[in-house]
């Protein structure tokens, strides 16, 4: 990959970031990601296709819920939105080339400032994507998948296609179209829909079922419009519960399945996960890819954490090992991302004000996944993990088992075999072997 910088360098005491191996104390390379090693089939690249969240990156100030920016990048000091925008794409671009992310996604408005006119907001991402493309032809960058954001102007304070009032939606599906228009343009793999206000705070002001059916036909004009010209790629849902709306319409995995059931979307939507969305749901990110994975639905992931001490969406980068093995090991067992792959959908803490603070973060997240890649790979080739669970459902694999999973059980035909065969003996779960072989591999 091409190191690209533009008329100034941003980056300029970062080189090049390397594979250097287990022995390496350079904290500037990595040491367990190396792109062209092969695990179960696949090299690296290939399994992570990993991606830099162009939001969080290069446009995050540090600002919180009680606070204002305390990052003030070189890239944000040209007055001119264009100008501006040209910088930040320099940056980016010195930025993913050096650290070899093959990868990145953004919302149109990352791109480029917008304005409240309709036309003028199109007049600026056609020539920002003009920069872009030539960005990625110079350096082998690709586009994973572009969005639109929804959700930050005041007109979605009510959502954008579950909006009540019309002239909202109409000014979501100018921004969707212009968003689809740039990713066709630059070639994106997918187009991600984050509803991020598509939801309600009170039922009392609230058609539910009309907001829904509008948002799914929102999707089919979109989706059909972008098949229309030429997009081949998946379209994404990520899910995330109540915030910022009270109750959301993607609340988590399962409620979007439901949603693409009902409204004949699965032919061509899949689901994007955010490991802070699930814990924001109450549930494990584990939880999440196992039922995107039964639905045949596991297309992409947004790497993060949360803070198990605060209530938001924290968007840390990923460090923890156990937890990201168990999400490899049901990642692996599915045969990977449908379309997708890793997007550091993270951000620098508010108090790391220094630009090797991004560097070291996307260091450290690229190599615990590829930690725990070679981890969970071991532990299906290698141990009894897949031979344990298995064998807890032998009593389905013979016999009235087996005949039950084939339908030739009624309820009386089960009433009588309980009583042939008197009370079941316990049969141990053995879950505290199976987390201590976890930790063994690790």
């Amino acid at each position: 990959m091409n190191v690209l910088t533009g008329d100034k360098e941003f980056f300029n005491d970062i080189k090049q970031i390397q594979y250097e191996g287990l022995e390496s104390d350079n904290p500037l390379s990595f040491r367990w990601y190396n792109p062209d090693q092969v695990v179960a089939g696949k090299t690296m690249a290939e399994h992570f296709k990993f991606a830099c969240a162009y939001w969080h990156s290069f446009n995050g100030d540090g600002g919180d819920p009680f606070g204002g920016a305390t990052h003030i990048f070189p890239w944000d000091r040209q007055s001119d939105p264009l100008s501006r925008a040209k910088d930040k794409m320099d940056a980016a671009f010195e930025f993913i080339t050096k650290l070899q992310i093959p990868y990145y996604c953004f919302h149109d408005v990352d791109l480029v400032d917008f304005t409240n006119d309709v036309v003028e907001n199109e007049n600026r991402l056609q020539q920002i994507v003009a920069y872009a493309k030539q960005k990625q032809q110079d350096s082998g960058v690709k586009l994973l998948w572009g969005t639109a954001n929804l959700f930050s102007h005041p007109r979605y304070m009510n959502g954008a296609a579950t909006n009540p009032d019309f002239h909202v939606l109409a000014h979501g599906a100018a921004q969707v179209k212009a968003a689809i228009d740039a990713t066709i343009a630059l070639d994106g793999e997918n187009y991600v829909f984050w509803g991020g206000r598509e939801g309600y705070m009170s039922l009392l002001n609230t058609n539910m079922k009309r907001e829904q059916e509008h948002l799914a036909k929102f999707l089919h004009m979109a989706k059909d419009y972008a098949r229309k010209h030429g997009f081949k790629g998946t379209f994404f849902i990520e899910p995330k519960p109540c915030e910022p709306s009270k109750h959301q319409y993607d609340y988590d995995a399962a409620t979007v399945t439901g949603f693409l059931r009902q409204y004949d979307l699965l032919d061509d939507f899949k689901l994007n996960l955010e490991v802070n969305h699930a814990t924001l749901a109450g549930h494990t990110f584990q939880h999440e890819l196992q039922v995107a994975v039964d639905a045949g639905l596991l297309g992409s992931m947004d790497a993060n954490r949360g803070d198990y001490q605060n209530g938001w969406d924290t968007d840390q980068f990923p460090n923890d090992i156990t937890e990201l093995t168990e999400c490899l090991l049901i990642i692996l067992e599915a045969g990977g991302f449908q379309g997708g792959g890793v997007n550091f959908d993270a951000k620098i803490r508010r108090n790391s004000t220094d630009l090797a603070d991004l560097v070291h973060a996307h260091v450290g997240g690229m190599d615990l996944f590829a930690r725990a890649l070679v981890t969970a790979d071991r532990i299906l080739t290698d141990s009894d993990y897949r031979k344990i669970r298995q064998n807890r459902y032998a009593s389905f694999d013979e016999g009235a088992g087996a005949t039950f999973e084939q339908g030739g059980h009624t309820l009386e035909t089960l009433r009588d075999f309980a009583a042939a065969n008197g009370e079941p003996q316990p049969t141990s779960g053995r879950q505290e072997f199976l987390e201590n072989l976890i930790n063994r591999y690790i």
